[in-house]
């Protein structure tokens, strides 16, 4: 949702009254309001009250999520894998097979892409599987989960289940790598 400045200020100060006549409300939460124009996340508004706005999702956004859902299906399907699965994977994934995990975003460099992951995880509870985690990798990743990204879209097409299998999982993490 873009919003000019002056809309933002409307909207904070209709929230702190709303908080501070204590409106007990199930349709509109001031915190959350609050939250997504503080954070710049006002894409967020929109996902929330999706059944009275509507408004196309910026391309950041979508990357996103998209990048969540790959790291998810990842993710659980390394925790599915047997350990003798899991060796196979380190073998042949030196560098990332090794329990492969969502480090984030760079903070200072990928602020806009972090920002959208902890608003995403923390405020629509969206993701959960990486609740409570630190996503500062302190190096630039976009470029390497998008590329990981096109190998794993590519391949959910095909999936018969959620889990991904160990030459399927070796695929995608070796796409991290630039000579690839």
């Amino acid at each position: 949702m873009k919003m000019k400045d002056s809309e933002k200020l409307i909207l904070l100060m209709l929230s702190e009254i709303y908080e501070n006549l204590e409106i007990d409300s199930s349709e509109v939460n001031p915190g959350f309001i609050k939250s997504a124009i503080f954070t710049d996340n006002t894409w967020g508004i929109t996902w929330e009250y999706s059944m009275i706005l509507s408004e196309e999702t910026p391309v950041e956004v979508k990357d996103v999520v998209d990048i969540l859902d790959m790291w998810d299906f990842i993710e659980e399907s390394y925790q599915n894998l047997s350990n003798k699965e899991k060796i196979e994977l380190k073998n042949k994934s030196e560098v990332w097979g090794e329990k492969p995990k969502f480090d984030g975003f760079d903070g200072n460099n990928e602020s806009k892409y972090k920002s959208i992951a902890d608003f995403l995880i923390n405020d629509l509870n969206r993701f959960q599987i990486f609740k409570g985690r630190y996503l500062n990798s302190h190096t630039r990743t976009i470029e390497r989960y998008k590329r990981m990204f096109l190998t794993f879209d590519h391949m959910r097409k095909g999936l018969v289940s959620r889990l991904l299998s160990v030459n399927q999982l070796v695929e995608i993490l070796e796409r991290q790598n630039y000579h690839k």
